[in-house]
């Protein structure tokens, strides 16, 4: 297996939703090995983090069934609006992307969301109604993988996360990127806990959110960000 820290923006593979763009995790991978590789699970674009990859079929069919499963333990960071409460539970199904609206029950999906918040700020700025603005550091766990999960939960939720141009606040994101120079989503897969798929070890992969999340993340009032989002 080989694991990567994946920035935002870049694509895990070639895709028809995006076709103009040019470079994608697999191919830098391959490149770089100079052998095959096969993505054991995904992660958005605009999504930073922990990437696994199997570098046999065998091994690749492992992890695949293992994610699917739910044997694999995830483990997301996010700023979001709001103060959510320090624990919550999301529990909401969602439906496929890909299917028209409205959405007939029957085709919705469980799909189970646990937040932890691990730092609160509030900013003297008025976005709403209010006099101020309130933004959370929180912990994300997705007991289930169905897609944008993390983002259709935290916007249900209403605790939407700052820089999501497709479930998030325009006004929030705007006064991220002009204050704090925010151009990204800011979610960021931080860790993946999973018994190695040939010995049965236990196995922990970790990566903090990267230079530009922590950077934000500072200015916003959490310079012990790293700290608690990877823990001791």
């Amino acid at each position: 297996m080989v694991a990567i820290a994946k920035p935002a923006g870049l694509l895990v593979h070639r895709t028809r939703l995006a076709p103009g763009a040019g470079r994608f995790a697999i191919q830098r991978l391959r490149d770089q090995l100079a052998r095959r590789v096969y993505p054991a699970h995904r992660l958005d674009r605009a999504t930073s983090g922990v990437l696994l990859f199997a570098l046999s079929p065998d091994v690749h069919a492992r992890l695949s069934q293992a994610f699917a499963a739910g044997e694999v333990e995830k483990r997301y960071v996010a700023i979001v609006r709001g103060w959510p409460p320090e624990e919550l539970v999301i529990d909401h199904p969602l439906g496929r992307l890909e299917a028209p609206a409205p959405v007939a029950a029957e085709s919705l999906r469980p799909a189970r969301t646990i937040l932890r918040r691990l730092a609160t700020a509030e900013l003297p700025v008025r976005v709403d109604r209010y006099p101020t603005s309130r933004y959370a550091l929180v912990e994300l766990r997705p007991a289930s993988g169905r897609r944008h999960q993390l983002r259709r939960h935290l916007k249900h939720a209403n605790y939407p996360i700052i820089g999501d141009t497709t479930y998030g606040q325009g006004r929030h994101n705007r006064l991220f990127r002009e204050r704090f120079g925010a151009s990204r989503l800011l979610l960021a897969a931080v860790s993946l806990r999973l018994a190695h798929p040939m010995t049965g070890a236990a196995l922990a992969i970790e990566a903090p959110p990267g230079a530009d999340f922590l950077a934000v993340a500072t200015a916003v009032g959490w310079p012990e960000a790293a700290a608690l989002v990877l823990g001791p």
